[in-house]
């Protein structure tokens, strides 16, 4: 709401306490007189004279409003629980997040996956003719020096990469992880050098606060590129307003960042970056790991304080079982099979069949990668029960095998397929015999 001196002075009292109203802004000519009645009112976030300072400031508000207000995607791992090598705990989740980030951001991107991901953001905006033009920009004058500007500004860019991250929508995290490794570099190019201390106002929902209380002592990642303040007030003041759900409550993260500490995962003051300059903005990569200290009442019993410290994902518990993980998945470069393998493990059989697919369509005919794909397509079927399918892509695998070197066929096939069931194992056993000695099958 925007009020006048006068008018703000005379109905300000009366429409404080509206759930309704986040934020007053009173607009005058004499800013000290009206200074002195508003300092009583929280919600009057600013007392101003200048027109192009009031639009400035509006804007500043409202995308530290979105921050605090916008869901929160985290991760836990719970220490001395057995390291996480199942998908199906808590564990299993923080770390497949850590090794999935991990692959994409060294996964080569390609023009088709840029030409794909503006097809999506142009049809997601139709109609929007600023935001077209946005991305008419985008497309024409990008350049990975830019992209910590596109990332503050008020755009496209911002609001899609933010929610595809927070949903965890991993095919679009895919499409732009070129973008996102853009950002990564940035940050590593422009690295805090001294220890910082730094707040983030948010309000999260009272299961996930419980959840928080529970996990002192362990460690928590946060699936998204993490925005923080190194100034304390600019970080609470939008926490005592309305809150679209009574179920919400207002916490305040207070972190410790030491740089040391950020080898793999870097943070940055981006302010000078920011349309913005004067927010004192500290931005985290994208899965930065925090060790959760404590969780208290404020002083003043009005939020709860989160204290977190910035770790390194080197700590003893995350290293053993980050090292276990990229050893089952191997030593590879990163590729679209690594990707499949990786989601495959993590219980996400159709993505996993749609970048073993992708990488299957990319790839020369002639290419020996195939085979191993043939084999990937036929475990991925047996995993979702789907027998008849893996059986089909077994044998694909055999004749192409067989067309090759047919007399190693036989025992390097039945050395790779994985067994599910007895039935299964027959008819694989069967198709091995037929697909390498003919003659038997017929006898």
């Amino acid at each position: 709401m925007i009020v006048s001196g006068r008018l703000g002075q005379a109905i300000v009292p009366s429409i404080h306490k509206v759930r309704q109203v986040i934020s007053i802004f009173v607009y005058c000519i004499d800013k000290e007189r009206n200074k002195q009645w508003a300092v009583n009112f929280p919600k009057v976030k600013a007392v101003i004279v200048e027109l192009d300072e009031l639009v400035s400031r509006i804007k500043d508000d409202y995308k530290i409003q979105k921050i605090v207000e916008e869901p929160l995607s985290i991760n836990t791992f719970t220490t001395g629980s057995g390291a996480g090598k199942s998908t199906s705990n808590v564990n299993g989740k923080f770390v497949f997040s850590q090794v999935l980030i991990d692959c994409l951001l060294r996964l080569k991107s390609t023009q088709t996956d840029i030409k794909e991901l503006i097809k999506i953001c142009k049809s997601a905006y139709e109609g929007n003719d600023k935001e077209l033009s946005n991305l008419r920009e985008f497309r024409k004058n990008y350049s990975p020096e830019e992209v910590l500007k596109w990332y503050t500004r008020e755009s496209f860019f911002y609001k899609t990469l933010n929610t595809v991250l927070r949903t965890e929508n991993i095919h679009m995290i895919f499409l732009f992880r070129a973008f996102i490794s853009d950002i990564q570099r940035q940050l590593k190019n422009h690295q805090t050098n001294n220890p910082l201390r730094v707040y983030r106002g948010q309000k999260i929902l009272a299961d996930e606060l419980k959840s928080l209380k529970q996990c002192c002592g362990q460690f928590i990642s946060v699936n998204s590129f993490f925005s923080t303040s190194t100034d304390d007030r600019a970080a609470v003041k939008f926490l005592s307003g309305s809150s679209a759900t009574e179920n919400l409550e207002s916490v305040l993260f207070e972190i410790v960042a030491d740089p040391k500490m950020a080898t793999t995962k870097p943070f940055a003051d981006i302010s000078k970056f920011s349309e913005y300059p004067d927010e004192s903005e500290i931005l985290f990569t994208l899965g930065s790991i925090f060790r959760l200290d404590s969780v208290n009442r404020s002083s003043d019993d009005q939020i709860w304080i989160i204290q977190m410290t910035l770790c390194s994902e080197k700590e003893h518990d995350l290293k053993d079982v980050l090292i276990y993980m990229k050893q089952q998945l191997g030593n590879e470069e990163a590729s679209l099979r690594t990707l499949g393998k990786i989601l495959s493990k993590m219980g996400k059989f159709d993505l996993a069949e749609q970048y073993f697919t992708r990488l299957l369509n990319e790839i020369s005919p002639n290419d020996p990668l195939i085979f191993e794909l043939y084999k990937d397509l036929g475990d991925l079927a047996s995993l979702t029960h789907d027998y008849e399918k893996s059986i089909e892509w077994h044998k694909k695998a055999i004749t192409l095998k067989n067309s090759i070197d047919q007399n190693e066929c036989c025992v390097m096939q039945i050395g790779v397929v994985k067994i599910h069931n007895r039935f299964f194992l027959k008819k694989v056993l069967l198709l091995v015999i037929k697909a390498t000695m003919p003659d038997v099958g017929n006898s």
